[in-house]
């Protein structure tokens, strides 16, 4: 907004005693101690002051006074605002209490409290359960390895990555995790953990096998931060409820980020993923000071697990058809498509064809799946084709 010329006061308010920071190197660079805190922050402390923009930390909204347009803090005291932004994200599943999901050695990954919490736990020859086949259970599975941890995944569904990716992404992620020395157990359930002295030390399956555990990572998903928006009347539809500018059912104020649930090629979706959130921010900006911008989702993932990348541009949900481009063992891409229509692609070491790949979709080129397999037909020369 300071760049886009707005010159009124501008207040960000966070329940975190640090500055604003990235998520992502949480599970990756940082809980592997190849990143200090400090270098998390998206900008120091005196880029706010600098900006002329109030930041408030350690500080909890209670609640949202429509009426008078002010929100109201947890220490009683007021905020005005002309229009206002909730950014507020969202928060971990939780195990429920009833099968020992409170236990003591019982940790969830979603900021840096999570992290520094859970740090003195990698320790080599520990055993550690990872509770989730996704991507946030990968990468904590990955680092734990590395880490010379002996690391057990479970996963609920009947594979790993089942939510969000192909067959043929999650059969090579379990490939890669189980040449590691990974445990990879699909299609179980924990029913209960069980502990000595408050702290968590075995782990019951619903299938009845138990294993031992010094410590136990879950990570089954999150729930969109709602609550504050819901109790002030706001609409709430998987999310916080916003249109194509992403306005909420109030026209003074937006939603952005993980919270916010919007509509997407005739379909209402939220997306859980730092270029969505960069990219909302920008367009409730644009939208607030040049009243003019409309948001156009380009969906975008990525993931670092060992010495993989993988990253993700669009969605594959409903894809009937994959195919794969293959230039190594260790370097290929998923190409999903429902019908005629290229839906996304899964790129794992191969950064040159993801940036191919992302302009074909954001363009809405759909290349023949037979032509996107052939490794002597130059990708970018799709680029300039009419289909």
């Amino acid at each position: 907004m300071r760049d886009l010329g707005h010159e009124g006061s501008i207040t960000l308010v966070g329940n975190e005693a640090q500055p604003p920071y990235q998520r992502p190197p949480l599970s990756k660079a940082y809980l592997l101690g190849e990143m200090t805190a400090d270098r998390l922050y998206l900008r120091p402390e005196d880029f706010y002051r600098q900006k002329s923009i109030d930041l408030r930390l350690s500080t909890y909204v209670e609640a949202i006074d429509r009426d008078r347009r002010e929100v109201v803090f947890g220490d009683g005291g007021r905020l005005p605002y002309a229009r206002l932004v909730l950014a507020t994200g969202s928060r971990p599943r939780h195990l429920p209490v009833a099968i020992g999901g409170a236990l003591a050695g019982v940790y969830y990954v979603r900021n840096l409290a999570d992290i520094d919490a859970m740090a003195t736990e990698f320790q080599p020859g520990r055993r550690v359960l990872v509770v989730g086949g996704g991507y946030i259970g990968l990468e904590v599975a990955a680092v734990s390895s590395k880490l010379a941890l002996k690391v057990t995944l479970i996963e609920s569904a009947p594979r790993i990555l089942q939510r969000v990716a192909s067959v043929q992404t999650a059969s090579f992620f379990q490939h890669l995790h189980r040449d590691h020395g990974v445990e990879i157990w699909e299609g179980v359930e924990v029913a209960m953990l069980t502990g000595v002295n408050g702290r968590v030390t075995k782990v019951t399956l619903k299938d009845g096998r138990t294993l031992d555990a010094d410590f136990v990572i879950v990570g089954i998903g999150v729930h969109p931060n709602v609550e504050l928006a819901q109790a002030a009347g706001f609409e709430i539809d998987n999310g916080i409820k916003v249109d194509a500018q992403c306005r909420t059912s109030d026209p003074f104020v937006f939603a952005a980020g993980d919270c916010a649930s919007f509509p997407w090629r005739d379909q209402r979706i939220r997306l859980e993923s730092v270029g969505n959130a960069i990219d909302q921010g920008e367009a409730v900006a644009k939208a607030i000071v040049l009243a003019s911008e409309c948001y156009a989702a380009k969906p975008w993932f990525w993931s670092d697990q060992f010495d993989t990348k993988l990253q993700i541009v669009g969605l594959a949900g409903g894809h009937d058809l994959a195919v794969v481009r293959k230039s190594s063992e260790t370097a290929l891409s998923i190409w999903h498509y429902r019908g005629d229509e290229l839906l996304a692609v899964d790129a794992i070491n191969q950064p040159a064809v993801f940036m191919v790949s992302k302009r074909l979709i954001e363009a809405g080129k759909s290349p023949d799946p037979k032509v996107v397999t052939n490794l002597n037909i130059d990708l970018k020369s799709l680029l300039h084709s009419t289909r």
